[in-house]
């Protein structure tokens, strides 16, 4: 991996220096848990309405309170783990989340399940970071590529098995708990990721960078004052902050811009380091990243309300709809190490692509068969949504850390989850509020076909700009 003078590329010498197949496992089943669990409350939302007779707005504060805590804290739990230990703060965020999703669980009113979704995002935006570091500190050569590859494919199928899973629990009922299994069933199933975390590696920056606490605030304020009036404004009718929240937005921004600038040039340790960002792969990737992730965002959102809403699928068969998509996703995930190494950036442009003429046949398949339309209708564009997906999402991650130095693993890992997250809740706040707003007048199936027509718009974007970015194998 080529560096660069930012930093050392070594790590400090720690008690066992590689990834083993089984710490592998460790860390991917870590990742998949804070991404299942910010898709798996979708399906859920009309019971947790009736259970705890919540408003529209707290509804979908239910959902935006994790993902804004997340995207808010992602780049702080990558730069703590640099400096504390990646291991440790992989086991810090996993205990907190586990205790977070019984919070949620067992939470006895609406606003209390808000405030629980909150923290478990703090707790997610501690653990996730950690994995991306742990394979970039502890993984070279092949090898990396390979982890990388999983990490992606896990990122994409997480995403799925949410949808999936929410359905199925909340179809289930267990013992006449409705929602709350989506949240306790994480319990179980972290502590078992902690037993085997005690065998991970440790690792930590050689020349640990301290926190910029003005950065860090201002970078709060920044996503903040963007994110909530995108995801709230709507359901409250726009009032006079949530405007004011969007203007103070672009300033805050470039008040946090000026601020990691100026601390760089006087030799501190900002928090996004301007000169990792101006790297060709960190800059061009995350360009590229911004409407990848937010096509991505609002299809896995709009989609899932369509069915439930306008086709009536109900919450398990909305989540059958997507396994066509979670098994193509999944089978192409693991070629695309083998992909990559032969054909380098031009795999991200070809996802973008077939992506694109996916969303193309989704449309068709919507506008001809419509009210009827099956699951084996949709099978083929899910197919190759699918398949797009998998082989644009998996190499951009690489693309992004491939010439980040080792000591700055936190930093890149931190900088690709916040965009990942940002865009994410920009494109469900933004095409998802569209639909919504369409769906009243001009019902489901042709707002679907609007909000879908974009989505295919960005995917080809993607496959355009895609042409530009670096090699990876350089």
């Amino acid at each position: 991996m080529t560096t660069t003078s930012l930093a050392p590329s070594t790590t400090g010498a720690l008690a066992r220096p590689g990834l083993t197949p089984a710490g592998l496992v460790t860390v991917l089943l870590g990742a998949a848990l804070p991404i299942i669990d910010f898709f798996i409350v979708n399906v859920a939302l009309p019971t947790i309405d009736a259970d705890l007779h919540a408003s529209t707005a707290t509804l979908e504060l239910v959902v935006a309170a994790y993902g804004i805590a997340y995207a808010v804290l992602l780049v702080v739990g990558g730069r703590l783990g640099d400096s504390f230990g990646r291991r440790r703060l992989f086991i810090t965020g996993l205990w907190l989340f586990t205790l977070t999703s019984l919070a949620c669980g067992i939470a006895p009113t609406a606003g209390t399940l808000v405030v629980a979704r909150a923290a478990q995002g703090a707790a997610s935006a501690l653990l996730l970071p950690q994995v991306l570091s742990i394979i970039q500190a502890t993984t070279s050569g092949e090898q990396r590529s390979r982890a990388l590859g999983l990490f992606g494919a896990t990122g994409g199928i997480s995403t799925v098995v949410g949808q999936l899973l929410g359905g199925g629990l909340v179809a289930a009922d267990l013992w006449g708990t409705g929602w709350r299994p989506i949240f306790l069933v994480n319990v179980p199933i972290g502590l078992v990721v902690l037993v085997m975390s005690r065998k991970l590696p440790e690792s930590r920056a050689h020349n640990p960078l301290g926190v910029d606490r003005l950065g860090t605030a201002l970078l709060a304020v920044t996503l903040l004052s963007l994110l909530v009036p995108l995801m709230e404004g709507r359901a409250l009718g726009w009032p006079v902050w949530t405007i004011a929240l969007l203007v103070v937005s672009p300033f805050s921004a470039a008040a946090f811009v000026h601020v990691e600038r100026r601390l760089e040039r006087r030799g501190g340790t900002p928090l996004l380091p301007p000169s990792v960002m101006k790297l060709p792969s960190v800059r061009r990737g995350l360009m590229v990243a911004v409407p990848f992730f937010g096509a991505f965002g609002s299809f896995m959102f709009v989609f899932a309300m369509t069915l439930q809403e306008g086709l009536h699928f109900g919450p398990l068969g909305a989540g059958g709809a997507l396994t066509p998509l979670a098994v193509a996703y999944f089978t192409v995930s693991m070629l695309s190490s083998r992909l990559v190494a032969r054909y380098g950036q031009k795999v991200v442009p070809l996802g973008g692509a077939i992506t694109a003429l996916g969303m193309v046949a989704l449309l068709c398949t919507t506008l001809s068969a419509w009210p009827h339309v099956t699951i084996l209708d949709l099978a083929p564009s899910m197919v190759a949504i699918g398949v797009g997906n998998a082989l644009a999402m998996t190499t951009l991650f690489r693309i992004v850390l491939s010439h980040v130095p080792t000591d700055l693993a936190g930093v890149g890992s931190g900088v690709m989850t916040t965009n990942q997250q940002t865009s994410l809740a920009l494109g469900v706040a933004t095409l998802g509020s569209l639909y919504a707003a369409l769906s009243g007048s001009l019902g489901s199936r042709d707002a679907f076909v609007v909000v879908i027509a974009v989505v295919a718009v960005l995917a080809t974007v993607v496959a355009i700009t895609g042409r530009r970015l670096p090699d990876p194998r350089v």
